[in-house]
C-alpha cells in the first residue's frame, strides 16, 4: 500500500524578473530526501519569466465582443452554466460579465489559444488572471519539459538530491474509467487533450472524477494516473492563494477586478511549491488473513 505525504512551502511571491530557480533551491533546502516529488505551480514560472500579458492594452475584435456579450453572459451564464453545475455565485458574475476587460481578455484567447479555446469560461488554453495583478494574464509555457529538466539539473547540483519535478496546472483534468482527457493544451504523455470547452462540459456535467493537471514529469518514468494523484495531493496542500478566480481575488482585497496590486498579492502567503513524498507501508499479510 502506497500512502503520500504532502509539505507546501511558503515563499515571496514571485515576480517578473525573479530568479526562479534560486527561490525554489532556498525554498527546498533542509526539506528534501531522494526521490522526493517536487511538484511547481506553471503560473508561478511563467510570472517568473515575464510570460504574461498586460490585457488592458489589447484591441478586441467584433469576434471577442460576441464571444463576451452573448456567449458569456447568456450561454455560459444559463444553459452551459447550470448544465455544469455552476453554483449560484459564479453563474451571478457570468451574467454579469464585464464587457470593455471580457472582451479583451477573449481576444487574447482568442490569439494564444484558438477559437474552442475562448469558448471557455475561464482559463483558456491555461491562459490565467488569478494571482496576478491588474488586468495582467499568464500565458502557458511552451518549453515546461525544458523547464522541468533544469530544475531538477539545479536541485541535484546544488541540494545533492535527486527528485522529480512535475510542473502541473489547476486545469482539471477527467477520468473516465482509465481514460484521461482535458480541455487544457500540452498535459503529459497518457493525458489527452481535445475539444476546448466540450470536454470541459462533458467532464462537468457527468460530475466525472477530477484532478489538476500534471504538464511534465522530470527525473522519474511514472504514469498519468500516479502523476494525476500527486498534483491532485499537492493541489489540496497548496491552496487557492488570493483566490481560485479573478472575482474571488478582487473579492478578497474588495477591489475591482482589475483593482488588485502587486503590494497587495505581495501580502498573501503563496505556495507555489509542494513537495510530495511516497511512503510505501507494509502489510502484515499473515495477521491480514487472520482476521
Amino acid at each position: 500500500m502506497t500512502k503520500y505525504y504532502a509539505l507546501a512551502l511558503t515563499t515571496s511571491y514571485w515576480k517578473p524578473g525573479d530568479n526562479y530557480t534560486n527561490k525554489i533551491i532556498s525554498g527546498l533546502e533542509g526539506k528534501i530526501e531522494n526521490d522526493d516529488f517536487v511538484v511547481i505551480s506553471e503560473k508561478a514560472i511563467s510570472t517568473a519569466k515575464g510570460n504574461i500579458i498586460d490585457e488592458s492594452a489589447v484591441k478586441p475584435s467584433l469576434n471577442a465582443r460576441i464571444i463576451a456579450r452573448f456567449w458569456m453572459r447568456i450561454v455560459w451564464g444559463y444553459p452551459l452554466g447550470i448544465l455544469c453545475h455552476f453554483g449560484q455565485r459564479l453563474l451571478c458574475r457570468l451574467r454579469q460579465y464585464h464587457l470593455e476587460s471580457g472582451s479583451r481578455h477573449k481576444q487574447v484567447a482568442l490569439q494564444y489559444a484558438g477559437f474552442l479555446q475562448a469558448l471557455m469560461f475561464g482559463s483558456e488554453g491555461g491562459i490565467d488572471g488569478s494571482n496576478l495583478p491588474y488586468s495582467y494574464v499568464s500565458l502557458p509555457l511552451n518549453n515546461a519539459d525544458e523547464v522541468a529538466q533544469e530544475i531538477r539539473e539545479q536541485i541535484f547540483v546544488k541540494l545533492k538530491r535527486n527528485v522529480c519535478v512535475i510542473i502541473a496546472d489547476t486545469d482539471k483534468t477527467y477520468k473516465f474509467r482509465n481514460f484521461f482527457f482535458t480541455p487544457r493544451p500540452k498535459p503529459m504523455k497518457g493525458i489527452h487533450s481535445f475539444g476546448g470547452y466540450t470536454t470541459y462540459i462533458i467532464g462537468r456535467m457527468l460530475k466525472l472524477k477530477k484532478s489538476s493537471t500534471p504538464l511534465t514529469v522530470a527525473g522519474c518514468n511514472i504514469q498519468a494516473s500516479e502523476a494525476l494523484k500527486i498534483t491532485n495531493i499537492a493541489d489540496k496542500a497548496r491552496g487557492a492563494g488570493s483566490g481560485a478566480t479573478v472575482w474571488d481575488m478582487a473579492a478578497r482585497f474588495q477591489v475591482e477586478v482589475n483593482g488588485v496590486s502587486w503590494e497587495m498579492l505581495s501580502k498573501i502567503r503563496h505556495k507555489p511549491l509542494v513537495i510530495v513524498r511516497k511512503n510505501i507501508v507494509k502489510v502484515n499479510t499473515e495477521e491480514t488473513n487472520n482476521h
